[in-house]
């Protein structure tokens, strides 16, 4: 497909033009297969289709957004997986960074505060046969504490500060890759890692812009895939 070709190479490129920032002039095969083997306009809303392989961010109602596929395999890459890992993410939105992780990790834990978007996720997530992937509609910043520690924590939406949970919920040694910052003003992508005894280590990645990472009812539902509202 030539359209995918393209998201690929875009990729590979905008890695290349922020080396000196992110610290690697290539990502992983396994994030760039990945890629390759998620269609991205499955996650998008039909009316937008057109834009699904192009290397920016696509609205997906309800004020959110499917990421830039270069932040999506970016934040893939930084959390550094492994093919038995179980991990978490924050802000299913669309389910599309969850589609990705489904091919790099044995579990994904996801939370989506807008049960409309949850549903919609758990839908095509379940129809594409990403099975390995489990949603629930709550709040984000609460986590997931059922199921930790996790192996590693992704974040898809800005946080003012790093909230508690989620470190206290992540295994020691693994990754948190969280934007900071403010809605509408500066953000900063983050790599968290837990060190033993709980200490945390923190690296600035590069300059983000997230839609913001908001509070909600934690419903703690994941009940079985809803075929209803297709994109």
């Amino acid at each position: 497909m030539r359209e995918m070709r393209q998201m690929l190479s875009d990729i590979e490129w905008e890695v290349k033009l922020t080396r000196s920032m992110i610290g690697k002039a290539a990502l992983s095969d396994r994030v760039m297969a990945a890629m390759k083997q998620v269609p991205r306009h499955k996650f998008i809303p039909k009316a937008l289709r057109e834009y699904a392989y192009q290397n920016g961010p696509v609205p997906i109602g309800f004020g959110q957004t499917i990421s830039q596929p270069y932040i999506v395999a970016l934040m893939s890459d930084l959390l550094d997986t492994k093919p038995s890992d179980v991990v978490l993410e924050i802000g299913t939105g669309s389910g599309y960074q969850a589609a990705i992780l489904s091919k790099l990790v044995r579990q994904v834990y996801s939370i989506e505060v807008v049960e409309e978007l949850a549903t919609m996720a758990r839908t095509h997530l379940h129809e594409l046969g990403y099975n390995n992937v489990e949603v629930r509609t709550g709040d984000g910043n609460l986590g997931w504490p059922e199921h930790a520690p996790y192996d590693g924590i992704i974040v898809t939406a800005a946080a003012p500060h790093i909230p508690q949970p989620l470190i206290d919920q992540l295994r020691t040694g693994a990754r948190l890759v969280i934007p900071l910052g403010l809605p509408y003003s500066a953000q900063e992508l983050m790599v968290v890692e837990k060190k033993p005894g709980g200490k945390i280590e923190t690296q600035d990645i590069l300059s983000v812009a997230f839609v913001p990472l908001v509070e909600g009812r934690d419903t703690s539902s994941s009940h079985q895939p809803d075929r209803h509202n297709p994109m």
